[in-house]
């Protein structure tokens, strides 16, 4: 077959479907629209009393989601290093725990510390007083609640969320060691929640201090009687965390799990309480 043959059939071919095409497209062009295009709803502005029903759906959540977490990193990328503060946002200034965190936080600002709150009013806002007293960055993470709180006048770095575990992320990954002074339900949600990140091993070399003895004694008292008795836990899950009534020793305890951030006495009691974890989990394991 000749090279000019050749040419004149694929000629022809590309003739009959470009025909082919051009009918079926201009087929549709005639087709009339049902209602408005894609375009048209893509740029038409909402009216100031029409709902964007968009924004109520799964996948833009998932966007919204996504923003915070962008949001969350980009701001505190270079925090660099952070203790989280958590307790009750009912303290009132005239509350001896409240002063404790103020002397706290202000002491682990001048080691260089930077402290992230909740941003809010109580123990929270104590925090941030005392890392605004000494100089250090005062981090607020917000959060859209149905009660009016907004971020107290001593964070230096707000930021804002709609979703609390993006903003439980930022709470732990920026964070070298959290302290908690007394609070109520969301306070002991962040004291478990990092017991068993570490107890999992998802979190390293993680100190978690509890201040303050008097109110702590009861729940590890029945901790002990009850959890470990039980064997619900294991007696190494009981070394995760430190009990102090002192603003000093808080600061010793940060710093000996920071300088000693690859080994040391914190890496030995994490180990122990993971092996207790897996230990439950090959008892199950079928023979």
């Amino acid at each position: 077959m000749s090279s000019e043959r050749v040419q004149d059939e694929g000629s022809e071919q590309q003739k009959s479907k470009g025909a082919a095409y051009g009918t079926e497209a201009v087929g549709r062009r005639l087709s009339k629209p049902h209602g408005r295009t894609k375009d048209e709803h893509l740029l038409t502005a909402p009216s100031a009393e029409e709902e964007a029903p968009f924004m109520h759906t799964d996948p833009w959540r998932v966007l919204r989601i996504m923003g915070e977490f962008v949001a969350g990193f980009d701001d505190l990328a270079q925090l660099g290093p952070a203790v989280t503060i958590f307790g009750s946002a009912r303290s009132r200034e005239d509350d001896p725990m409240y002063q404790n965190a103020v002397t706290t936080a202000r002491l682990l600002g001048q080691k260089g510390f930077a402290i992230i709150t909740g941003g809010g009013p109580g123990i929270m806002k104590a925090g941030n007083q005392g890392a605004y007293e000494a100089g250090a960055v005062s981090v607020g993470l917000g959060i859209e609640l149905p009660f009016e709180q907004g971020i107290n006048e001593f964070v230096t770095l707000p930021l804002e969320f709609r979703y609390f575990f993006a903003r439980k992320t930022m709470f732990l990954k920026y964070a070298q060691g959290y302290v908690i002074f007394p609070g109520g339900f969301g306070t002991m949600d962040e004291l478990m929640e990092s017991l068993t990140l570490i107890q999992t091993g998802k979190v390293q070399n993680f100190p978690v201090v509890l201040f303050g003895s008097a109110y702590w004694s009861g729940l590890l008292d029945w901790m002990n009687s009850t959890m470990l008795e039980q064997e619900k836990i294991s007696p190494g899950d009981l070394e995760l965390f430190h009990l102090t009534d002192d603003p000093e020793e808080v600061v010793e305890i940060i710093l000996s799990s920071f300088e000693k951030r690859n080994g040391g006495e914190r890496r030995r009691k994490e180990e122990a309480a993971r092996e207790g974890v897996r230990e439950a989990y090959r008892r199950e394991e079928p023979i």
